[in-house]
């Protein structure tokens, strides 16, 4: 069941990025992490993932899944997931947005050059 919702998950990133734009998707991303993370620690852990997953609608995710999802955005080994980790990583289980990431990149640096 797993992997119906990771499915289910790739395919509605590429649409809120094609919606939203680069920018908007990063604030999302970021919405999102606010939602799974322990507030006292400031990063998602595998309670606070666990706690808050019906949130994304992972609950059907099995705990099994639940860590392995922690361990392959966990780049720094702290067994936690930093704003930066979560969002590497959820561009990482969408392919499709992976292919996007060059023009959201781009779209995202020409905003912040027009600003300035």
């Amino acid at each position: 069941m797993a992997s119906k919702n990771q499915s289910e998950f790739q395919d509605f990133l590429p649409l809120m990025a094609d919606k939203l734009g680069g920018e908007g998707l990063i604030g999302e991303l970021c919405n999102g992490f606010q939602l799974l993370m322990d507030a006292d620690k400031g990063v998602i852990t595998f309670d606070s993932l666990k706690n808050n997953s019906s949130l994304l609608g992972l609950e059907d995710m099995s705990d099994d899944d639940l860590r392995s999802m922690l361990k392959e955005g966990d780049f720094d080994g702290d067994g936690a997931l930093n704003q930066m980790e979560f969002c590497v990583l959820m561009f990482r289980l969408s392919p499709d947005l992976m292919e996007q990431s060059q023009f959201l990149l781009e779209e995202a640096l020409e905003h912040e050059f027009d600003q300035m």
